[in-house]
């Protein structure tokens, strides 16, 4: 009979580990992890899975006084992950811990991304954070620059004095112009580097970087909306300072950069992504105790979205005729980050046209040498479609930047109901602003209402009951279902009726064995030879989408449904972890429930040695969040669905020891 219980695991932990009295013997950690790799990995690709083959057994400290068994394959994988997080701490020796390799599945995830992976995802741009950022495959070999707001004297002596004194970081320090343009930012494309970001006196008048958490191991920037959902993860964790330094970042970006950017490279200078910051204040201020240093940090970051609001988001180019938002990036030429042969589709035919190979026209259209409006076309859209973070899907391509879209108007919705209720609540109904103009209550209650009036008659759907993008161009709301539908929910726009009719409409057509998925199969259309699949579609899910989910359900009152959603998600996460010597990664196929979602990019988070380097930012915080959603029989058996074969091995049952 399979044991999976709590009892037998402790009993299998009284077997195998020595008593309390008589501590496990410090092991080796390099020759350990050289002999059970020898053993377990089958395949050699420095880990433990389900693809590895043979016996799943290995005694560990066979030299010591009292060897003990570890069996299974979900064993065997947490024990080389224990061993990888201590190689990569810089630890020789290590007592090996029944807490880590017996925990179930499910806890197991969440042990390692609180213990371990929001420290490993953490940097700071700064002398003591910069030899890990430019160390970044991105820069190819290329001279490390930080590049330093033109309004920001005290960060530019301190870049400055880096650079000069630390000649063997190879750091360049560079001031920005007071004005980025489109052209200048452009230019920089031949000479890249990252952005500074909020530094932090300490008592002594010493400066560090203020935290952030980056998506994944590779890493080295902070980006748009990850940083929200990876704050909530944050909270839940209780690491409310790293959380509310992310939220001093993004208003330092706003104050300098004029807007939260895509991510702090020199190539997003011109780029956001789903304005978030208001969500994020409030979600941290929550967790502060109520004093006046709180309410300044509280006051700061309002400053900062209206500032945002007023000249990102609801001005040219982003506010369209209709009186709602468009995203709309204003670069120019091909975005940098693509990777190669991204746009070999649009620029075949052109460069056959003009008798060019596709590098030659490429290379040629960059230097501005010819021009082209049908790339230039695409391009707009291509950049509208990437500051949505949605990159990319066939909802928006070719289309974006024409496209009042739903998540964005159910944001901005978001912020001026946060700003009408911060402003109300915790500033006497009026909040003066750094122009010395008033910014009242009332003011964002009937901006909300507009937002929400213009938004129910043009993206509303009665019959469906569902939301969908509008196309402004062509006065005409869109047919593509995505999960972006439960945005307005989630954002409060919708009552209690209205709310569950939509919730139960979405839930009919996006909810699969893994949770939310990004957009239907049909909305997605056929794929074939000239239309290979996008990452933001039919069959991935995504960590936001689901966060996003979660809270739009509680609010209509469907906690059930979210409930089984959460349950759904973190499930398919523990199960491909266990199966795969702990793997978290970045989108999901909720309809096989696998990690197998290779797209454009492939999936961050699948490729690493040993143990997980941090998981995915998001996803993280989306698996620690779930915890608060799902009931107390849910998370007790989460452990025992994992199947049995990969936590005992798949050559015996389990058995209780005698």
């Amino acid at each position: 009979m399979m044991r999976n219980s709590l009892s037998a695991a402790l009993a299998i932990i009284s077997l195998a580990f020595p008593s309390a009295a008589d501590p496990p013997p410090l092991e080796p950690v390099d020759e350990t992890i050289e002999a059970l790799l020898a053993q377990q990995d089958t395949n050699h690709d420095s880990l433990i899975t389900t693809a590895d083959q043979g016996s799943r057994l290995f005694f560990l400290n066979s030299h010591g006084k009292k060897p003990f068994l570890v069996e299974g394959t979900y064993r065997l994988g947490n024990l080389l992950q224990q061993l990888g997080a201590a190689r990569r701490e810089g630890k020789r020796q290590i007592q090996v811990t029944s807490a880590e390799i017996f925990l179930n599945p499910a806890q197991h995830v969440s042990f390692m991304i609180r213990e371990y992976y929001w420290n490993w995802l953490t940097r700071t741009v700064d002398a003591k954070g910069l030899s890990r950022i430019v160390d970044d495959p991105k820069l190819a070999g290329a001279p490390a620059r930080v590049y330093v707001p033109f309004g920001d004297a005290e960060a530019w002596k301190y870049y400055s004095t880096i650079a000069s004194e630390n000649p063997s970081l190879h750091v360049e320090a560079i001031r920005l112009p007071e004005t980025v343009t489109p052209e200048f930012a452009r230019s920089l494309n031949s000479a890249p580097g990252i952005l500074a970001l909020a530094l932090v006196g300490d008592d002594s008048g010493a400066l560090s970087g203020e935290p952030f958490v980056v998506p994944g191991g590779r890493f080295n920037e902070m980006y748009g909306w990850d940083s929200y959902f990876i704050a909530l993860g944050l909270l839940a964790d209780g690491r409310t300072d790293l959380a509310r330094s992310m939220v001093d970042n993004f208003v330092y970006q706003i104050e300098h950069y004029g807007k939260i950017l895509n991510a702090n490279r020199t190539y997003y200078l011109t780029r956001s992504q789903p304005p978030f910051l208001t969500s994020m204040a409030l979600a941290v201020y929550e967790k502060l105790p109520r004093t006046g240093e709180s309410r300044s940090w509280l006051e700061r970051a309002v400053r900062a979205a209206i500032r945002e609001y007023e000249t990102v988001w609801t001005a040219e180019p982003h506010l369209t005729p209709t009186g709602l938002s468009r995203y709309f990036g204003s670069g120019l030429g091909v975005p940098p980050e693509v990777e190669p042969g991204h746009f070999a589709p649009i620029i075949r035919p052109l460069a056959a046209a003009k008798g060019l190979t596709e590098a030659e026209f490429e290379k040629r259209y960059i230097a501005g040498m010819l021009s082209s409006p049908e790339l230039d076309e695409s391009l707009k859209h291509d950049r509208a479609m990437r500051e949505s973070g949605h990159d990319t899907c066939y909802r928006l391509i070719g289309r974006a930047a024409d496209l009042n879209t739903v998540a964005l108007n159910a944001l901005l919705y978001k912020y001026e109901s946060d700003l009408a209720s911060i402003i109300e609540q915790e500033f006497g109904g009026s909040i003066t602003l750094a122009s010395g103009d008033f910014s009242p209550d009332q003011l964002w209650k009937k901006r909300a209402q507009t937002r929400r009036e213009l938004m129910m008659k043009l993206m509303w759907d009665e019959q469906r009951a569902l939301f969908f993008d509008y196309d402004f161009v062509h006065a005409k709301r869109l047919d593509d279902v995505s999960a972006t539908t439960f945005y307005p929910l989630w954002a409060g726009m919708m009552n209690r009726e209205e709310g569950q009719r939509l919730a139960r409409a979405a839930l009919a057509l996006l909810e699969e064995p893994g949770g939310i998925v990004a957009g239907t199969e049909e909305s997605r259309g056929r794929l074939g030879a000239g239309r290979p699949p996008r990452q933001w579609d039919y069959p991935f899910g995504w960590a936001p989408h689901q966060m996003i989910a979660w809270r739009a359900l509680v609010r209509c009152g469907l906690e059930e449904d979210a409930r089984r959603i959460a349950y759904r998600w973190i499930y398919m996460i523990a199960m491909n972890a266990a199966r795969s010597n702990g793997a978290i990664v970045e989108k999901y196929d909720v309809v096989a429930r696998s990690i197998e979602a290779s797209a454009e990019y492939g999936n961050v988070g699948s490729r690493f040695k040993l143990v997980p380097d941090g998981g995915f930012g998001w996803t993280n915080a989306s698996y620690q969040v779930a915890w608060s959603y799902v009931s107390d029989a849910d998370r007790e058996s989460l452990g025992r669905l994992i199947p049995p074969e990969w936590v005992f091995g798949a050559s015996r049952e389990s058995q209780s020891p005698e």
